[in-house]
């Protein structure tokens, strides 16, 4: 074998070598948010395939209205590249997005007799942390729509005010999601309080 071979198979496995790593090294295609016109988020259709963080029943903010309605699931998922940055930073990483599936709740149906269980989609919002927002956060309704426009005026007022108050990391409320909760105690990000 000569000198020549043996530089261009050795040039070639080096070649080999740097093309494998670098594929490997390439980020993950992108499943933060999405845009239409520059702020109307896209909603995420395949959310349901994210991290699943936790489901409360009844969970509100606002005081009991001694209402007969039976109370709602709400259901949070998040884009699983920002699942995994919190899992090594207690942090939110910008791009983060957050959907609440809220649904229905029964109590009696097939074998059932106590207790609830989730029925249709009443509504989907999302928070998202992107640094394209004036204060980094913002927050939407997606109603029947695809795309929605980030709530202005008093009602992301209500949301940030909240979202700002009673949050256990940055503008989340990682107290309701177990898992995150103790990974953030041990990363030291918990607002004082919690």
């Amino acid at each position: 074998m000569t000198v020549a071979t043996k530089t261009t198979i050795v040039a070639g496995l080096l070649y080999s070598i740097v093309f494998s790593l670098s594929v490997r090294a390439q980020p993950a295609p992108g499943d933060g948010p999405r845009y239409m016109n520059g702020t109307h988020l896209i909603r995420p259709t395949d959310y349901r395939e994210w991290i699943f963080l936790s489901s409360g029943l009844g969970m509100t903010c606002e005081p009991s209205s001694g209402s007969s309605t039976p109370p709602s699931f709400g259901n949070v998922f998040v884009n699983p590249s920002s699942y995994r940055s919190f899992l090594q930073t207690g942090k939110w990483p910008d791009r983060t997005i957050f959907v609440l599936e809220i649904r229905r709740s029964e109590s009696e149906g097939s074998i059932n007799k106590s207790g609830r269980f989730q029925t249709g989609v009443v509504a989907v919002e999302a928070e998202v942390k992107d640094s394209r927002f004036p204060d980094g956060w913002a927050y939407f309704n997606f109603g029947a729509g695809s795309d929605a426009p980030p709530l202005a005026g008093d009602q992301v007022a209500r949301c940030v005010d909240c979202h700002t108050k009673h949050t256990a990391v940055e503008r989340t409320f990682v107290q309701f999601y177990p898992t995150l909760l103790e990974v953030a105690r041990q990363k030291g990000t918990l607002k004082p309080g919690f």
